[in-house]
């Protein structure tokens, strides 16, 4: 039988169930301790070792986002995912704005209905930071799902890179003239010349969002 709780540690844990459920992988430190109006991470720490001394949790050392919440009766990992959703990665940053620069490292993952992707196509999540696309309704920190090709037809939604910068834009090919085009009349069109080093990564096929 596993040792009783504190009132702290069951609303962590909790808060941590939650979060998962809802984002499709867990927090970290530093999103836990704002959650609990905490100064520092150190006290998140102390509660976690805690925890996992406990028997509720395991935590990895290699990842910022390695909190595993085990079953109780089990002892297995308690977010499990039925063979009717699928688990893409979501990676880094995309702007809806001027091109950033692009970061590839993986957040998390992100668990969502097959049917947003298509089979055989392998898909990601980007989030999305700017607001030049929200008349195609993408908000700042939106979750972009992106089904990976390479090209796109005219008024498909893409994620582009343009000299190892990437971008969310619509996209148009007029009479051999490529232009991105941005949703937001404060932002101008970027047009493409091949001199650039261009390249479509994938269209986006979906969007999800949470509301505080």
């Amino acid at each position: 039988m596993k040792k009783e709780l504190t009132d702290r540690q069951k609303e962590i844990l909790e808060f941590i169930n939650q979060f998962r459920n809802e984002n499709g992988y867990p927090p970290t430190l530093r999103e836990i301790a704002r959650n609990f109006g905490m100064v520092s991470t150190f006290g998140v720490k102390r509660h976690l070792d805690a925890l996992e001394k406990k028997g509720y949790l395991t935590v990895e050392s290699n990842s910022s986002r390695a909190i595993n919440v085990l079953d109780e009766e089990s002892n297995s990992n308690i977010f499990r995912i039925d063979e009717s959703y699928a688990r893409i990665p979501i990676v880094g940053r995309v702007a809806a704005g001027v091109p950033i620069s692009a970061i590839e490292n993986i957040e998390g993952n992100l668990v969502i209905d097959p049917n947003l992707i298509k089979k055989g196509n392998e898909s990601f999540a980007l989030r999305v930071k700017g607001d030049s696309m929200i008349n195609a309704g993408i908000f700042d920190g939106d979750l972009v799902i992106v089904s990976s090709q390479s090209e796109a037809i005219n008024n498909d939604i893409v994620v582009a890179m343009i000299d190892n910068e990437a971008t969310v834009k619509r996209f148009s090919n007029k009479r051999g003239k490529i232009q991105l085009l941005p949703e937001n009349d404060n932002y101008k069109p970027i047009d493409i010349n091949f001199s650039e080093n261009f390249s479509i990564i994938g269209k986006v096929v979906g969007i999800m969002r949470w509301y505080n």
